[in-house]
């Protein structure tokens, strides 16, 4: 049966990291942190671009190595680093190029490029000289474990004395020797009650789920209807005043909610597990919100040191659904609640961080991927300039808990766990114009790639346009492709004249630039834009983009492909979380000078996990979605892994 079960504490995890440092590595690095320069320090270190970090998980071991060429058109795409010893003296396949913003300091802009080796791996491709970003193994693997947390739940320990002191039988349970217990039926929370033979101590034991749904609540009635109130704007004072509940009693129920979310989603998305997809279209997007900047309690201002109440603190969240079905997989903000700078500054003592490369730290996926430690006596830094970053650290410790997660590395962590969870033939992506979005894609699934398995399209359009201008320019398109068609005597529905219009344009478009090198035609990247034919009213003119090698598909084909591409997926889900709920809802406008306030704003991403997790449980499953088609079903129900629609009564009491 089903047990009661719990979060896991901050201290507890289910993923172990092994750090890719050995112990004499740690003593090296303590022996010369003083005695070299930064840069020599660092420089000594700079072999851990390149090595894999390895993590268990579910007792399976994984690795990870994401630095490498991110072009899917050069041959070094996806490849690992290699010495070329049989040629003349005796390159690598990357070297690391580029220096901090200035000579003394180690801000994240180096980069690899490509050698061009004569050893081609790919016949049909060469290396272009490429520059790719890079980024701390190390630290992507530490994001994975942290939204694989997030979604984890246990059973609770708990010790029963069954016996009193003295007895005779103290170390017997009725699990093990039933014969020394008697049954006394159940208790009103339908708990089993025992009873020991020999010493007469009675003990109730806690139930299963089926048993009690109730169990240690006192107001289980007010689930459903918090439930409600969570995806449906009500902000939390107005909740506690409907309910008749205290704030506290408010946080406590959110989180009963959002454990059954888990255990909810944790049985269905199994069904991924015995089904293969043909094809997987993911959309990726984020959305940018504000946190309250709120001092925590007990925090007092720091002398001499100016707060700045009005400054908000940006934050992130980024999400993943998938373009046909709207099934979002990932909706996740990209903020460690239990992340401390106790810890980054235990870390920065032990491995010595603050003179290392960014790409060799253990926290580089946070805002502060190291604490501000005293000037060594070679050390470029200033005392001023240590205490000016010091008195930065300590005023936002004032604030709220944990710290921001740069979002690529969120991005890379969710399709790390997408890729892991769903089975595809084919893949295909979908976004915007972010190398904090698209860089993820090509290191996560770069084997896809290499397989020509996998596509990533780019959709975009102008944001500032008007909803008139947007209408405007969509009825331009239809009016463009219907012309096109009557000119060319092409009949049937819209969709079809769009299709032959589009194949048309393609025929005679170049998509891909083909060069000659060492006579042999090679592939090159060419940002073209094709003008999307299916518009919509909201956006107007749209173009996509294709930002992998298309050349060897069938010209139909890549029209079906193209027609495809939208951002409904993760637009729509945006929308509702800006509609839904409260403490996610834009700014409001007001006469103050910045004409913004942020009076609903959460001040506490750890509940805005909860109230996305929730949001998305609903909007998968219980939520119909209708289509241009009258296709009136879930998301879930699309993908394959649901056969009606829940209700919140499933989520909370199955």
């Amino acid at each position: 049966m089903t047990k009661h079960k719990r979060m896991l504490n901050a201290d507890e995890s289910v993923v172990e990291v092994i750090p890719p440092v050995t112990e004499d590595e740690i003593l090296d690095r303590r022996k010369h942190y003083a005695v070299l320069a930064p840069k020599k320090f660092a420089k000594r270190y700079q072999d851990m671009l390149f090595r894999p970090v390895t993590f268990s998980y579910q007792n399976v071991l994984h690795s990870i190595q994401y630095n490498f060429c991110g072009n899917p058109f050069c041959e070094s795409f996806g490849q690992p680093q290699e010495r070329y010893e049989n040629q003349k003296y005796k390159p690598s396949r990357y070297k690391l190029f580029g220096k901090g913003g200035n000579e003394n300091s180690f801000d994240n802009v180096k980069k690899i490029a490509c050698n061009p080796v004569n050893e081609s791996i790919h016949f049909s491709k060469t290396t272009h000289n490429c520059r790719s970003a890079i980024y701390s193994n190390w630290s992507i693997a530490e994001e994975i474990k942290r939204l694989i947390n997030l979604q984890t739940l246990t059973k609770p320990t708990i010790h029963y004395h069954f016996h009193k002191e003295g007895c005779l039988h103290s170390d017997t349970t009725p699990q093990k020797e039933k014969h020394l217990f008697y049954k006394r039926g159940k208790s009103k929370s339908n708990s089993p009650r025992y009873q020991c033979k020999t010493c007469g101590k009675i003990t109730n034991i806690q139930p299963n789920k089926k048993a009690s749904t109730t169990y240690h609540q006192k107001r289980n009635d007010i689930l459903p209807q918090l439930f409600l109130q969570i995806i449906n704007r009500v902000p939390v004072k107005r909740s506690c005043e409907l309910l008749n509940i205290g704030s506290e009693t408010y946080y406590r129920k959110m989180e009963w909610v959002y454990r059954c979310c888990l255990e909810f989603l944790t049985k269905r998305e199994k069904e991924f597990e015995n089904k293969t997809l043909d094809s997987v279209w993911l959309n990726i997007d984020k959305m940018q919100y504000h946190l309250n900047n709120i001092r925590q309690k007990n925090k007092a201002v720091i002398p001499q040191v100016e707060i700045e109440e009005s400054k908000f603190l940006q934050t992130f969240i980024n999400v993943v659904a998938e373009v046909e079905s709207r099934y979002v997989f990932r909706a996740d903000i990209a903020y460690d609640s239990s992340a401390s700078f106790e810890g980054l500054k235990a870390d920065t003592m032990k491995y010595n961080d603050d003179h290392v490369d960014f790409f060799c730290r253990k926290n580089e996926r946070l805002k502060y991927s190291s604490y501000p430690m005293k000037p060594t006596p070679n050390d470029f830094q200033t005392n001023s300039d240590y205490l000016t970053e010091l008195t930065e650290v300590n005023k936002r410790a004032t604030y709220v808990e944990g710290l921001h997660v740069t979002s690529s590395y969120t991005t890379m962590a969710q399709l790390w766990l997408i890729q892991q969870m769903v089975k595809a033939n084919k893949w295909r992506f979908v976004t915007d114009e972010d190398g904090s979005l698209i860089n993820p894609i090509y290191r996560v699934f770069s084997h896809e790639f290499l397989q020509e398995n996998a596509h990533l399209f780019i959709y975009q359009y102008d944001k500032d346009k008007s909803l008139k201008q947007a209408y405007k320019q969509y009825s331009e398109v239809r009016e463009i492709v219907s012309d096109w068609a009557t000119m060319n005597k092409i009949s049937g529905s819209y969709h079809h004249k769009a299709y032959m219009y589009l194949k048309e344009l393609l025929e005679h478009t170049e998509l891909v630039d083909m060069i000659e090198i060492e006579n042999k035609l090679v592939p090159k990247y060419k940002r073209t834009e094709i003008l999307q034919p299916i518009a919509f009213k909201d956006k107007g003119y749209a173009w996509v983009i294709c930002r992998t090698d298309v050349s060897h598909l069938d010209k139909g084909h890549l029209t079906n492909l193209i027609l495809k591409v939208n951002d409904h997926a993760t637009n729509s889900f945006i929308q509702l979380i800006r509609r839904k709920i409260s403490i996610l809802e834009r700014p409001l406008l007001t006469a103050k000078a910045d004409k913004k306030s942020y009076i609903y704003a959460n001040y506490n991403p750890k509940y805005a996990q909860y109230a996305l997790t929730i949001l998305r449980t609903y909007y998968n499953f219980c939520m119909p979605v209708k289509s241009y088609n009258g296709d009136d079903r879930t998301p879930a129900e699309r993908i394959g892994i649901a056969d009606r629609a829940y209700t919140i009564y499933d989520i909370l009491y199955k």
